[in-house]
């Protein structure tokens, strides 16, 4: 992509440069705010007066490039973490600097920024990049911050500190230094002070005078003065006045180079934006963009379940022949309204959903299932942040299911901590849309389907199923350590899908990598127990990918162990609290059912507080459940039979680990469409079950809508060979 990079002439936006071209990228122009003299900073906003305001623009000649600057007009207005568009934020200064960049240069997509560790200003940068229909690309977040600052020096960056500001850091001593001379200083402060090496918190601030980007001139400083703001006996704060400094041309640059800023300001290279802040139609046409309704697509049998009371999923498909279907666009329509009006009825809206699961018929059609899902959820809608989102291609249509089902994840209350990182970085892959990484609801984490995809590029890795296992997980540990975990001591759930393309051997591979990479790995002795684990088989991933892993983990607030920052957990059983009462069930269910249990049960409980659980009706289990062939190809007697078994094991589950059928927030039930079973067929079964099991538990309410969620799927089990008839997934937390 061809770049424009916001600088403010330091070392982090010139070495952000370096690593887009690192990636392929084409940085083509440079982008500067200048603050106002009267602003709240006041040494900030006199170091770029005397620093950034002219040598900013010795980089456009250094560089060959053209600089756009423009100089803030606004403040900070919107204090918030996640910014909301605001009149007179500064914020809106800089959608005016990049709206004119992108106008004068129409093959922009990017944007390159700085941002290391800092939120509130990658917020920023991707709030704007998104109504600019740009891509943020932040190559040094999360990065570890004495490798970048290793890297750098190795690398060529010569940049001199012009700000000190922190223990350790004195102005008389410290002020004009390279960072190749201030690393050893700067990584003991690290250790004795814990300052940031890079400056991130404040520490420091740098003036780069010279790097491989500056391939015409390097800048040479001649006189500079030490101003002292502050004498602080403990952490003095001064700053560098650049007094002299001109720009030497390079051998063999062929480039004109003037004799100084004064020259550099009429260049023809500089374009000031000045004027009153626009919106462009590209961003009006997001903001207006309305939302579909079902009334264009109707006669159609829509159907919806429920599970759980506080936090519950409601999920949602069509249940009518494939003949009948008008298509993707329709089918999702009709679902998302669906859901939405259910959500409405409760007096929720999107912001209380936490997770969505997206299920399609094609994942050919993908971009236009996003395009629908988009025009329902939004940013602007979701105020505490998107949910997070899994998608994966189903045979829906052979299950006479439409072509879209949808299943969320929603609290009645909105507390929830959302991760969202649009930016393109090498931390983890990004999210560019309304969908999260993640998402914090209690003491559970629910983080988004990770695929093997290459941070920085986006691209799945090479090497087939066991590589992108492996790159997947290492994402979605990035992902869990910014929420202080980890998925090798926190891991309650473990979701692992399958691509149908995997030969036998493949998905034996799979299995195998997961063990050697990630079970084998797992510290279960500061855990207390194994995640449960769950394959399923679907006939397409995203992007093609060979694997897809969904990972849920215990987060502990207050009242549990959080020993480590490095997000190891200690779990503890709850104290205290009564044991709920026994699930009551048909006795002649646990005549005929109880001896099976340990077989084809596995289940986590977590702190007395969480618990999971995955059910696995393997072709054994059900020829004991039947002694028949008939679990080959099930008749309807032979699936109710089934349908009894798994209500009974879960809610022997539930009762054995102090849960009852109230704790339930998630509840699938993954059959195999290869089996020739119609979806009304098993549903019917497996309702007509737990209207059994409601009727002798009373704790069991069964309303009219199915409790539950059915899944067709190409296969599912416990094992990669993933050949159960009927596979259960349950998840319970006690509020």
């Amino acid at each position: 992509m061809e770049v424009v990079a916001l600088v403010s002439g330091g070392k982090d936006s010139c070495f952000s440069m370096m690593r887009c071209l690192d990636y392929g990228h084409k940085v083509v122009a440079l982008a500067n705010l200048i603050p106002l003299d009267d602003a709240v900073d006041e040494l900030d906003s006199y170091m770029y007066q005397t620093v950034g305001h002219q040598i900013v623009v010795c980089y456009a000649k250094c560089m060959g490039l053209p600089l756009f600057r423009r100089r803030i007009s606004g403040s900070t207005r919107d204090h918030a973490l996640k910014y909301s568009v605001t009149a007179g934020d500064e914020v809106e200064d800089m959608f005016a600097l990049l709206s004119e960049v992108k106008r004068r240069i129409p093959s922009i997509g990017a944007v390159s920024s700085g941002a290391i560790a800092s939120d509130y200003q990658r917020l920023r940068v991707e709030s704007v990049c998104s109504r600019l229909g740009l891509v943020s690309l932040a190559y040094m977040w999360r990065q570890d911050q004495t490798l970048l600052l290793e890297e750098m020096i190795r690398r060529g960056i010569v940049a001199i500190t012009v700000k000190v500001a922190a223990m350790g850091l004195k102005p008389s001593v410290h002020l004009g230094k390279e960072l190749a001379e201030l690393k050893s200083h700067l990584l003991q402060m690290n250790e004795s002070f814990g300052i940031n090496v890079c400056g991130e918190g404040g520490e420091y601030e740098t003036l780069t005078l010279d790097c491989p980007l500056f391939r015409n001139a390097r800048i040479v400083l001649d006189d500079f003065e030490v101003i002292l703001h502050s004498a602080d006996s403990i952490a003095s704060v001064g700053i560098l006045h650049p007094l002299a400094f001109h720009v030497e041309p390079k051998p063999g640059s062929s480039s004109s180079i003037g004799d100084g800023a004064i020259a550099e300001e009429n260049s023809s290279c500089l374009y000031e934006v000045n004027g009153a802040i626009a919106h462009t139609d590209g961003e009006t046409k997001q903001t207006l963009n309305p939302t579909p309704t079902s009334d264009a697509y109707p006669d159609t049998n829509v159907c919806i379940s429920k599970t759980g009371k506080t936090l519950f999923s409601i999920g949602c498909w069509i249940e009518e022949p494939s003949s009948a279907s008008q298509g993707m666009k329709a089918d999702l329509v009709k679902v998302l309204s669906r859901i939405e009006n259910q959500l409405k009825d409760g007096g929720l809206s999107w912001a209380n959903v936490l997770y969505v699961h997206l299920y399609i018929s094609s994942m050919k059609e993908f971009g236009l299932a996003n395009e629908v899902y988009v025009s329902f959820i939004t940013e602007k809608k979701c105020h505490l942040g998107v949910p997070s989102r899994s998608t994966i291609e189903l045979p829906l249509v052979q299950a006479g299911l439409g072509n879209a089902y949808v299943e969320v994840l929603v609290s009645n209350d909105l507390v929830k901590r959302v991760l969202h990182v649009q930016s393109i970085s090498c931390w983890a892959p990004s999210c560019i849309g309304p969908y999260s990484q993640a998402t914090l609801y209690g003491e559970i984490l629910y983080m988004a389907g990770q695929l093997g995809l290459d941070p920085p590029t986006m691209k799945l890795c090479l090497g087939g199923a066991t590589a992108q296992l492996d790159l997947a997980l290492r994402n979605s540990e990035a992902v869990a350590n910014a929420f202080k975990s980890s998925i090798f001591s926190s891991a309650i759930h473990f979701l692992v899908y399958c691509s149908a393309h995997l030969t036998s051997t493949e998905k034996e591979a799979v299995e195998q990598k997961l063990q050697n990479s990630y079970i084998a790995h797992l510290d279960s002795a500061r855990s207390g127990s194994y995640p449960t684990i769950l394959y399923v088989l679907a006939p397409d991933l995203p992007k093609g990918a060979c694997v897809e892993i969904k990972p849920t983990l215990y987060v502990p607030t207050d009242g549990y162990n959080d020993n480590d920052d490095d997000g190891d957990i200690t779990r503890e059983p709850e104290a205290g609290g009564s044991k709920p009462s026994s699930s009551k069930v048909p006795s002649e269910w646990s005549a005929q059912y109880s001896g099976l249990h340990d077989s084809c049960c596995l289940a986590n409980t977590v702190a007395g507080k969480i618990c999971s659980a995955v059910v696995s009706v393997t072709n054994d289990i059900a020829s004991k459940i039947c002694p028949s062939t008939e679990h080959l190809h099930p008749s309807k007697e032979h699936l109710k039979a089934i349908a009894r078994f798994c209500a009974f094991q879960l809610a022997k589950t539930l009762t054995d680990n102090s849960f009852t059928w109230d704790d339930v927030t998630m509840l699938r039930f993954y059959y195999s469409v290869e089996r020739a079973v119609a979806a009304d067929v098993v549903s019917r079964a497996f309702s007509e079950a737990f209207a059994e099991l409601g009727a002798a538990d009373g704790s069991l309410r069964i309303d009219g809508a199915p409790v539950f969620n059915l899944i067709p799927v190409s296969g599912s089990g416990r094992s990669a060979s993933m050949d159960d008839v009927v596979t259960c997934e349950l998840l319970a937390s006690k509020a």
